[in-house]
């Protein structure tokens, strides 16, 4: 745990002193919970947004686009639940005075008991090598079979409070747990409370008559309120997607783990219009769906798991979260939720407007059900760069940082340098610069000496490097280094295009 937290000290460490990701108003000593992505974090985040764009959007005929305003009718925020409902449970320890979740301080005791379970794991999979057998291990080493018992009777004691809103009950579970405050290390809690997480505004220019409106908390409103908007201009057909990318707030209490939970965050969302009764179906096909794109981005398998939802939101009749192993453990991803007809019925009832499909097939006319996919931009982010810094100790023994970012993902695809500042060589590599740079993001490098230069792009993730050489200005070719395998290949300047675009 330790050396995962000294991990975690250097991907927030890395990330800012090459150019991905900065405090906020850092030199106003930072504004809590809210970062700025600098000029390679906010070319890496655009990549992520364009490949799930791509996947969303582009490779379905029957999913559309929208980008919904941030501020809505204050009734739209009354109507979808937020107002009244959309609260943390929270409790304060009187010794430290720090305020925390109480669920997040469930799931952290869980994850704790889940540590010790992967240490004897760990320690079974080493004294029997490759005769292992991790299911059968898990099923019947007594000490795994109890740990996970906890866990489970846990969980299920956690469901009934959080369904029953029962506040005092997820105080006697913390005290049951004997779960201490991270800071003062002492069990002198408060009741739990409820806090709503939105933030609140006023428009107009006199206070006194403006209206309250809120930052929305999440993108998916913006597309209900539109569904028949879009369902009529684009003729679209149920069952149909409409997918949205967008900003949205909360005001969290407890924001933490760099741009893992933040005030101010960035969604990518679908929702899927289907045929009532059809809904369970096609959550299972979003659900695998939704695992397929994240493994196409090249992070490996046991990264991923499926967690399905104890407590179901009151709309919904089936939700699974993908969780990915981040520094701190396995921490919720991407939503699958079956949202029924909920958030159109009430839109219905609070606008007076019927938010209705005619089936021709069917010849009915019905309140369509919805299966929603939502995953964190951000989080995304902070998964990817987590997972792709890591130190290499080369035949030398020397020591390199490399970012092995998914060459798809990577903020610049290729770096052309110069061997030297001199015989033509920066011209060369100038117009080869000039001849990628309409396909692709290139960086250009002339400073320091060459292996300071690969070292420097093997940190931001750049997958090619392209060295011109006193023989380049000879043989019209150059050499070309790839990132994770440090091999080198020389290459035709007339070629090169082609070559970059079958190995990025």
């Amino acid at each position: 745990m330790a050396n995962q937290e000294e991990f975690f000290k250097k991907v927030v460490a890395h990330a800012k002193e090459y150019g991905f990701i900065f405090p906020s108003s850092e030199i106003y000593d930072g504004l809590a919970a809210v970062y700025d992505y600098g000029q390679l974090g906010v070319e890496l985040k655009n990549n992520i947004k364009q490949y799930w764009w791509k996947a969303m959007v582009q490779m379905h005929d029957n999913i559309v686009g929208l980008d919904s305003a941030i501020f809505m009718h204050p009734r739209i925020w009354k109507a979808s639940g937020h107002v009244d409902a959309f609260n943390d449970p929270l409790i304060d320890n009187r010794d430290s005075k720090k305020r925390y979740r109480a669920d997040v301080l469930i799931e952290d005791h869980i994850a704790k008991i889940e540590d010790k379970i992967k240490k004897e794991v760990d320690k079974a999979h080493k004294r029997f090598g490759e005769a292992f057998d991790r299911e059968q291990f898990v099923s019947t080493n007594a000490r795994v079979v109890e740990y996970q018992k906890q866990i489970d009777d846990i969980r299920n004691r956690y469901a009934e409070c959080m369904n029953a809103n029962d506040l005092a009950g997820l105080k006697q579970m913390i005290l049951d747990l004997e779960i201490v405050c991270p800071v003062s290390g002492t069990r002198n809690w408060t009741d739990v409370r409820q806090f709503n997480l939105m933030f609140a505004t006023k428009m107009g220019s006199v206070i006194d008559d403006s209206d309250t409106l809120y930052l929305r908390p999440e993108t998916a409103q913006g597309i209900f309120v539109n569904f028949l908007n879009v369902q009529k201009s684009g003729r679209m057909k149920v069952p149909f997607g409409i997918a949205q990318i967008g900003k949205a707030f909360r005001n969290e209490i407890v924001a933490r783990q760099f741009i893992f939970r933040m005030r101010e965050f960035e969604q990518m969302e679908m929702q899927f219009f289907v045929r009532p009764g059809t809904e369970l179906e096609w959550f299972k096909y979003w659900k695998d769906e939704r695992l397929k794109w994240h493994l196409s981005m090249g992070m490996p398998a046991e990264k991923y798991r499926y967690h399905d939802h104890e407590k179901l939101a009151h709309y919904a009749n089936a939700a699974t979260d993908i969780e990915f192993e981040f520094p701190f453990g396995f921490k919720e991803l991407e939503g699958i939720h079956s949202r029924t007809n909920f958030d159109l019925g009430r839109h219905s009832e609070f606008s007076g407007k019927k938010l209705q499909y005619f089936d021709s097939e069917l010849n009915e006319s019905y309140t369509p059900y919805v299966v929603e996919t939502s995953i964190g931009v951000d989080r995304t982010v902070l998964a990817v760069f987590s997972h792709a810094l890591h130190d290499e100790t080369l035949e030398d023994g020397s020591t390199r940082t490399v970012l092995s970012l998914p060459a798809k993902l990577a903020p610049y695809k290729v770096a052309v340098l110069p061997l030297v500042k001199k015989d033509g060589m920066p011209e060369m590599a100038h117009d080869i610069v000039e001849r990628l740079r309409p396909q692709m993001m290139v960086q250009y490098d002339e400073k320091d000496a060459i292996g300071r230069r690969y070292r420097r792009q093997d940190a931001i993730g750049t997958p090619l490097c392209i060295t011109v050489d006193s023989d380049s200005t000879n043989d019209n070719s150059v050499t070309v280094r790839h990132r994770d395998t440090m091999q080198q290949e020389r290459v035709s300047i007339d070629n090169l295009q082609g070559y970059i675009s079958a190995n990025i």
